[in-house]
């Protein structure tokens, strides 16, 4: 299998699990990869329902925007997937969801402070805001990336969620464990201040997860 057609797939399966999980209600979100050993991207189509894209569907980008492969306008945040790749070069996936709680911190401009373990250990700390701006322009895009420093998620104020990673499977993970983290940080205020982790123990929990966890 070609590395445009993997790519294609692996997006298609990532948006169906999107929606499984309630993470996207109907056409909202994005998802993009780098294309393996190639300067492009394949990213999702505008405005169309996950469970009806085809592989054909998922269009190919080059690294300034343009049309490689694919018949469908691609996603409007296109500006933002293509910032976070030029200036992250960690970063081989975006996943972009409208999840429930961690939208309603969004728009009160709240973060998600470090209280859960795998949530720092994959996000590497707190859950920063990045500044409001309109969808698909290029100040969001400067705000995500500014937000998203030393981190694997960011909220977008008013908006939804941005988690990154290597690979498609991780991004989605940090959308999950943000999402999760965002529902326990507001149940955890109903009842009390949230506490949060240590700084030192954030970072020995980041590092241990980036080097020594799961199967390696």
């Amino acid at each position: 299998m070609d590395s445009i057609k993997r790519a294609r797939q692996d997006i298609l399966e990532t948006g169906l699990k999107m929606l499984e999980r309630g993470l996207i209600t109907a056409t909202w979100g994005n998802i993009s990869c780098r294309i393996e050993g190639k300067e492009l991207i394949a990213i999702t189509p505008s405005g169309m329902e996950y469970d009806k894209i085809t592989e054909e569907d998922i269009v190919v980008l080059d690294m300034q925007g343009s049309v490689v492969l694919g018949q469908r306008k691609p996603s409007i945040e296109v500006p933002l997937h293509l910032a976070l790749y030029k200036g992250r070069e960690d970063i081989g996936a975006v996943v972009h969801t409208h999840s429930t709680f961690a939208t309603a911190l969004a728009c009160a401009h709240k973060h998600i402070a470090p209280i859960v373990e795998e949530l720092v250990q994959v996000v590497g700390g707190d859950v920063r805001v990045a500044r409001y701006a309109l969808p698909g322009s290029d100040l969001l895009a400067s705000n995500v990336l500014a937000a998203l420093r030393d981190r694997q998620a960011a909220l977008m104020a008013n908006h939804g969620v941005v988690g990154v990673a290597k690979t498609l499977e991780e991004a989605l993970k940090v959308c999950e464990i943000v999402e999760k983290g965002a529902m326990i940080t507001v149940f955890c205020n109903m009842v009390g201040q949230p506490i949060p982790i240590s700084f030192e123990d954030v970072q020995a929990m980041r590092k241990s997860y980036t080097n020594e966890y799961g199967q390696k």
